[in-house]
Protein backbone atom coordinates (compact mmCIF):
# COMPACT_ATOMS: atom_id res chain seq x y z
CA UNK A 1 0.00 0.00 0.00
CA UNK A 2 1.21 3.49 -1.03
CA UNK A 3 -0.61 6.10 1.10
CA UNK A 4 2.28 8.07 1.27
CA UNK A 5 3.62 7.51 -2.06
CA UNK A 6 0.56 9.15 -3.74
CA UNK A 7 0.22 12.34 -1.54
CA UNK A 8 4.21 13.50 -1.80
CA UNK A 9 6.09 14.04 -4.55
CA UNK A 10 9.39 14.62 -2.58
CA UNK A 11 10.61 17.79 -0.99
CA UNK A 12 9.64 20.91 -2.89
CA UNK A 13 12.22 22.98 -4.19
CA UNK A 14 14.35 24.47 -1.17
CA UNK A 15 12.66 23.11 1.62
CA UNK A 16 15.48 21.35 4.07
CA UNK A 17 16.04 17.83 3.32
CA UNK A 18 14.69 15.07 5.36
CA UNK A 19 16.85 13.15 5.09
CA UNK A 20 19.90 14.85 6.77
CA UNK A 21 17.31 15.41 10.19
CA UNK A 22 18.83 12.82 12.42
CA UNK A 23 16.43 11.14 13.82
CA UNK A 24 15.62 8.17 16.04
CA UNK A 25 13.23 5.18 14.63
CA UNK A 26 11.74 3.84 17.95
CA UNK A 27 8.40 2.11 16.59
CA UNK A 28 10.02 -0.60 14.59
CA UNK A 29 9.39 -4.39 15.01
CA UNK A 30 11.95 -6.72 13.18
CA UNK A 31 10.03 -8.66 11.18
CA UNK A 32 8.36 -6.31 9.27
CA UNK A 33 11.12 -4.14 8.70
CA UNK A 34 11.81 -6.84 6.09
CA UNK A 35 12.25 -5.01 2.30
CA UNK A 36 10.06 -7.27 0.08
CA UNK A 37 12.53 -8.29 -2.20
CA UNK A 38 14.12 -9.72 0.21
CA UNK A 39 11.29 -11.66 1.52
CA UNK A 40 10.59 -12.42 -2.54
CA UNK A 41 14.21 -13.91 -2.57
CA UNK A 42 13.84 -15.78 0.71
CA UNK A 43 10.72 -17.53 -0.27
CA UNK A 44 11.79 -18.48 -3.57
CA UNK A 45 15.00 -20.10 -1.55
CA UNK A 46 12.78 -22.18 0.93
CA UNK A 47 10.44 -22.98 -1.86
CA UNK A 48 7.46 -21.39 0.27
CA UNK A 49 4.75 -19.26 -1.04
CA UNK A 50 4.98 -15.50 -0.97
CA UNK A 51 3.18 -14.24 1.97
CA UNK A 52 0.48 -11.66 1.53
CA UNK A 53 1.39 -8.28 2.59
CA UNK A 54 -0.92 -6.13 1.70
CA UNK A 55 -4.89 -5.91 1.42
CA UNK A 56 -5.61 -7.22 5.15
CA UNK A 57 -8.84 -5.66 6.31
CA UNK A 58 -8.74 -4.68 10.17
CA UNK A 59 -5.90 -5.97 12.95
CA UNK A 60 -6.72 -9.51 13.26
CA UNK A 61 -5.87 -9.67 9.13
CA UNK A 62 -2.94 -7.73 9.60
CA UNK A 63 -1.81 -9.64 12.45
CA UNK A 64 -1.84 -13.17 10.39
CA UNK A 65 -0.06 -11.29 8.06
CA UNK A 66 2.91 -10.48 10.26
CA UNK A 67 2.83 -14.40 11.76
CA UNK A 68 3.70 -15.50 7.91
CA UNK A 69 6.40 -13.30 7.90
CA UNK A 70 8.36 -15.65 10.10
CA UNK A 71 8.33 -18.33 7.79
CA UNK A 72 11.16 -17.53 6.23
CA UNK A 73 13.48 -16.37 9.41
CA UNK A 74 13.90 -19.77 10.87
CA UNK A 75 17.13 -20.14 8.87
CA UNK A 76 20.24 -18.05 11.14
CA UNK A 77 21.62 -16.37 8.27
CA UNK A 78 17.93 -15.25 6.78
CA UNK A 79 17.61 -13.55 10.35
CA UNK A 80 20.85 -11.84 10.25
CA UNK A 81 20.18 -10.85 6.57
CA UNK A 82 17.16 -9.07 7.63
CA UNK A 83 18.65 -7.42 10.81
CA UNK A 84 21.75 -6.08 8.63
CA UNK A 85 19.53 -5.07 6.03
CA UNK A 86 17.17 -2.69 8.69
CA UNK A 87 20.03 -0.82 10.07
CA UNK A 88 21.13 -0.11 6.08
CA UNK A 89 18.02 0.97 5.52
CA UNK A 90 18.22 3.26 8.50
CA UNK A 91 21.29 5.01 7.87
CA UNK A 92 20.01 5.37 4.15
CA UNK A 93 16.96 7.57 5.87
CA UNK A 94 19.06 9.38 7.76
CA UNK A 95 18.20 7.59 11.47
CA UNK A 96 20.76 7.87 14.07
CA UNK A 97 19.34 5.69 16.75
CA UNK A 98 17.39 2.39 16.14
CA UNK A 99 15.58 1.05 18.96
CA UNK A 100 14.44 -2.29 17.29
CA UNK A 101 11.01 -4.00 18.50
CA UNK A 102 12.46 -7.87 18.82
CA UNK A 103 10.27 -10.79 20.02
CA UNK A 104 12.62 -13.68 21.20
CA UNK A 105 9.88 -16.32 21.67
CA UNK A 106 9.70 -16.46 18.13
CA UNK A 107 13.01 -17.79 18.05
CA UNK A 108 13.05 -19.78 21.33
CA UNK A 109 12.47 -22.85 19.29
CA UNK A 110 15.34 -22.45 16.71
CA UNK A 111 18.46 -21.50 19.46
CA UNK A 112 16.65 -23.35 22.11
CA UNK A 113 15.29 -20.66 24.82
CA UNK A 114 14.50 -17.36 24.76
CA UNK A 115 17.65 -16.10 26.21
CA UNK A 116 19.80 -17.64 23.26
CA UNK A 117 17.48 -16.24 20.99
CA UNK A 118 17.82 -12.79 22.53
CA UNK A 119 21.89 -13.28 22.20
CA UNK A 120 21.31 -14.19 18.88
CA UNK A 121 19.43 -11.21 18.02
CA UNK A 122 21.72 -9.03 20.30
CA UNK A 123 24.67 -10.30 18.29
CA UNK A 124 23.21 -9.28 14.70
CA UNK A 125 22.14 -5.93 15.65
CA UNK A 126 25.67 -5.10 17.22
CA UNK A 127 27.53 -6.10 13.84
CA UNK A 128 24.55 -4.55 11.53
CA UNK A 129 24.93 -1.10 14.24
CA UNK A 130 28.83 -1.30 13.33
CA UNK A 131 28.80 -1.87 10.06
CA UNK A 132 26.14 1.06 8.97
CA UNK A 133 27.32 3.18 11.51
CA UNK A 134 23.62 3.56 13.19
CA UNK A 135 23.34 3.42 17.24
CA UNK A 136 20.69 0.83 18.69
CA UNK A 137 18.89 -0.38 21.42
CA UNK A 138 16.93 -3.46 21.40
CA UNK A 139 13.08 -3.81 22.59
CA UNK A 140 12.40 -7.43 23.83
CA UNK A 141 8.56 -7.13 23.45
CA UNK A 142 5.63 -9.37 25.50
CA UNK A 143 2.77 -10.80 23.89
CA UNK A 144 -0.04 -9.33 25.38
CA UNK A 145 -2.50 -11.91 24.21
CA UNK A 146 0.03 -14.75 25.51
CA UNK A 147 0.27 -15.88 29.20
CA UNK A 148 1.94 -13.87 32.12
CA UNK A 149 4.04 -16.55 32.50
CA UNK A 150 5.47 -15.81 29.17
CA UNK A 151 5.93 -11.99 29.53
CA UNK A 152 7.55 -12.36 32.83
CA UNK A 153 10.01 -14.90 30.93
CA UNK A 154 10.56 -12.29 28.32
CA UNK A 155 10.93 -9.68 30.92
CA UNK A 156 13.49 -11.81 33.07
CA UNK A 157 15.79 -12.03 29.82
CA UNK A 158 15.74 -8.73 28.85
CA UNK A 159 16.45 -7.44 32.35
CA UNK A 160 19.48 -9.84 32.21
CA UNK A 161 20.75 -7.87 28.61
CA UNK A 162 20.15 -4.52 30.33
CA UNK A 163 23.54 -2.43 29.28
CA UNK A 164 24.22 -5.50 27.05
CA UNK A 165 21.92 -3.76 24.05
CA UNK A 166 18.25 -4.24 26.11
CA UNK A 167 17.17 -0.94 26.68
CA UNK A 168 13.45 -1.32 26.94
CA UNK A 169 10.66 -3.68 27.15
CA UNK A 170 7.59 -3.45 24.78
CA UNK A 171 4.20 -4.78 25.33
CA UNK A 172 2.94 -5.60 21.75
CA UNK A 173 -0.20 -7.19 20.12
CA UNK A 174 -3.81 -7.03 20.55
CA UNK A 175 -5.33 -4.50 23.29
CA UNK A 176 -8.83 -5.28 23.27
CA UNK A 177 -9.30 -7.85 26.48
CA UNK A 178 -5.94 -7.81 27.05
CA UNK A 179 -4.99 -4.80 29.30
CA UNK A 180 -1.96 -3.11 30.70
CA UNK A 181 -2.65 -3.99 34.40
CA UNK A 182 -1.82 -7.70 33.70
CA UNK A 183 1.47 -7.18 33.12
CA UNK A 184 2.36 -5.23 35.75
CA UNK A 185 4.81 -7.71 37.37
CA UNK A 186 6.86 -8.15 34.14
CA UNK A 187 7.18 -4.55 33.38
CA UNK A 188 8.25 -4.25 37.21
CA UNK A 189 10.97 -6.60 36.50
CA UNK A 190 12.32 -4.39 33.29
CA UNK A 191 12.43 -1.30 35.18
CA UNK A 192 14.57 -2.68 38.32
CA UNK A 193 17.40 -3.65 35.85
CA UNK A 194 17.14 0.02 34.25
CA UNK A 195 14.97 -0.57 31.30
CA UNK A 196 12.22 1.68 29.91
CA UNK A 197 8.76 0.71 30.13
CA UNK A 198 7.46 0.91 26.00
CA UNK A 199 4.04 -0.71 25.83
CA UNK A 200 1.82 0.18 22.97
CA UNK A 201 -1.48 2.01 23.99
CA UNK A 202 -4.44 4.14 22.57
CA UNK A 203 -3.72 2.04 19.26
CA UNK A 204 -7.19 0.02 19.36
CA UNK A 205 -8.46 0.43 22.73
CA UNK A 206 -8.98 4.51 23.61
CA UNK A 207 -7.74 6.96 26.32
CA UNK A 208 -8.56 4.21 28.99
CA UNK A 209 -5.46 2.35 27.85
CA UNK A 210 -2.75 4.47 27.93
CA UNK A 211 -3.60 5.84 31.60
CA UNK A 212 -3.36 1.81 32.13
CA UNK A 213 0.71 2.20 30.62
CA UNK A 214 1.03 4.80 32.34
CA UNK A 215 -0.50 4.02 35.90
CA UNK A 216 0.00 0.46 35.83
CA UNK A 217 3.44 -0.16 33.95
CA UNK A 218 4.90 2.78 34.58
CA UNK A 219 5.41 4.11 31.01
CA UNK A 220 8.39 6.32 30.14
CA UNK A 221 7.09 6.12 26.54
CA UNK A 222 3.87 4.79 24.93
CA UNK A 223 3.84 3.15 21.54
CA UNK A 224 0.90 5.01 19.55
CA UNK A 225 -1.42 6.30 22.25
CA UNK A 226 -3.08 8.73 19.73
CA UNK A 227 -6.05 7.69 21.20
CA UNK A 228 -4.90 10.20 24.44
CA UNK A 229 -6.55 13.23 22.02
CA UNK A 230 -10.27 11.72 23.51
CA UNK A 231 -9.22 12.89 26.92
CA UNK A 232 -8.18 16.54 27.23
CA UNK A 233 -6.88 15.76 30.80
CA UNK A 234 -5.12 13.10 29.70
CA UNK A 235 -3.39 14.92 26.85
CA UNK A 236 -2.49 18.03 29.52
CA UNK A 237 -1.23 15.15 31.92
CA UNK A 238 1.32 13.74 29.01
CA UNK A 239 1.96 17.06 28.23
CA UNK A 240 3.10 18.11 31.62
CA UNK A 241 4.97 15.06 32.48
CA UNK A 242 6.87 15.17 29.07
CA UNK A 243 5.43 11.18 28.32
CA UNK A 244 6.59 10.96 24.80
CA UNK A 245 4.37 9.01 22.11
CA UNK A 246 6.26 7.21 19.59
CA UNK A 247 3.11 8.01 16.41
CA UNK A 248 2.86 5.94 13.46
CA UNK A 249 0.67 7.80 10.96
CA UNK A 250 0.16 5.81 8.21
CA UNK A 251 -0.57 2.50 10.43
CA UNK A 252 -3.10 4.05 12.20
CA UNK A 253 -4.72 4.66 9.16
CA UNK A 254 -4.52 1.44 7.42
CA UNK A 255 -5.41 -0.27 10.66
CA UNK A 256 -8.63 2.21 11.11
CA UNK A 257 -8.04 3.68 13.54
CA UNK A 258 -8.16 7.81 12.31
CA UNK A 259 -10.39 7.69 9.45
CA UNK A 260 -7.58 9.07 6.86
CA UNK A 261 -3.59 10.72 6.89
CA UNK A 262 -5.60 14.41 7.12
CA UNK A 263 -7.50 13.25 10.17
CA UNK A 264 -4.48 12.12 12.64
CA UNK A 265 -4.18 13.76 15.95
CA UNK A 266 -0.55 14.33 15.27
CA UNK A 267 -0.72 18.06 15.00
CA UNK A 268 -3.12 18.55 17.56
CA UNK A 269 -1.15 16.40 20.44
CA UNK A 270 2.15 18.64 19.51
CA UNK A 271 -0.25 21.75 19.73
CA UNK A 272 -1.14 20.54 23.07
CA UNK A 273 2.34 20.07 24.21
CA UNK A 274 2.99 16.07 23.81
CA UNK A 275 6.26 15.33 22.61
CA UNK A 276 6.06 12.88 20.06
CA UNK A 277 8.30 10.73 17.56
CA UNK A 278 7.16 9.68 14.19
CA UNK A 279 8.00 5.98 13.13
CA UNK A 280 7.17 3.21 10.37
CA UNK A 281 5.61 0.84 12.35
CA UNK A 282 5.67 -2.23 9.59
CA UNK A 283 7.25 -0.89 6.20
CA UNK A 284 6.20 -3.91 4.59
CA UNK A 285 2.40 -4.10 5.51
CA UNK A 286 1.99 -0.27 5.61
CA UNK A 287 4.19 0.83 2.85
CA UNK A 288 6.34 3.69 4.20
CA UNK A 289 10.11 3.88 5.61
CA UNK A 290 10.88 6.30 8.35
CA UNK A 291 11.94 9.13 5.87
CA UNK A 292 8.52 8.85 3.60
CA UNK A 293 6.72 9.20 7.20
CA UNK A 294 8.29 12.41 7.67
CA UNK A 295 7.54 13.58 4.21
CA UNK A 296 4.07 12.99 4.77
CA UNK A 297 4.13 14.57 7.96
CA UNK A 298 5.29 17.80 6.28
CA UNK A 299 3.36 17.75 3.19
CA UNK A 300 -0.06 15.91 4.68
CA UNK A 301 -0.45 17.20 7.69
CA UNK A 302 1.23 20.52 7.67
CA UNK A 303 4.16 19.89 10.32
CA UNK A 304 6.80 22.94 10.37
CA UNK A 305 10.15 21.94 9.83
CA UNK A 306 10.66 23.50 13.92
CA UNK A 307 7.99 20.90 14.38
CA UNK A 308 9.47 18.04 12.95
CA UNK A 309 12.71 18.67 14.28
CA UNK A 310 10.99 18.56 17.81
CA UNK A 311 10.02 15.17 16.58
CA UNK A 312 13.47 14.34 16.03
CA UNK A 313 15.25 15.49 18.55
CA UNK A 314 12.03 13.86 21.21
CA UNK A 315 13.05 10.60 19.28
CA UNK A 316 16.80 10.61 20.69
CA UNK A 317 16.47 12.50 23.95
CA UNK A 318 14.05 10.62 25.52
CA UNK A 319 15.56 6.77 24.83
CA UNK A 320 18.33 5.59 26.96
CA UNK A 321 20.67 6.30 23.83
CA UNK A 322 24.21 6.90 24.33
CA UNK A 323 25.11 10.48 25.70
CA UNK A 324 27.57 10.51 22.70
CA UNK A 325 25.04 9.46 20.51
CA UNK A 326 22.12 12.32 21.89
CA UNK A 327 24.93 15.18 21.54
CA UNK A 328 25.98 14.67 17.97
CA UNK A 329 22.11 13.87 17.23
CA UNK A 330 21.33 17.70 18.85
CA UNK A 331 24.26 19.54 17.29
CA UNK A 332 22.90 18.63 13.51
CA UNK A 333 19.64 19.30 14.37
CA UNK A 334 20.44 22.50 15.52
CA UNK A 335 22.53 22.81 12.21
CA UNK A 336 19.58 21.40 10.03
CA UNK A 337 17.21 24.32 11.50
CA UNK A 338 19.53 26.66 10.63
CA UNK A 339 20.65 26.06 7.51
Amino acid sequence: MTIVETEFAGASEGARDLKALPKGHLHLHLEAGMRPGTLIAMCEALALEIPQTSGFVGFTEFGLCYRALLTVLREPENLQRLIDEIFEDQAADGVAYVELGVSPTFYAEVYGSIDAALEKLVEFAEAASRRHGVAYGLMPTVDRTASAEQAIAVATAAAGFAGRGVVSLGLANDERGFPCRDFAEAFAIARAAGLQSTPHAGELVGPESVREAIDDLGADRVLHGVRAIEDTTLVAELAERGIPLDVCPTSNVLLDVVGSLEEHPLPRLLAAGVRCSINADDPILFGPNILAEYEACRATLGLTDEQLAACAWTSIETTLAPDEVKADAKARIDAWLAA
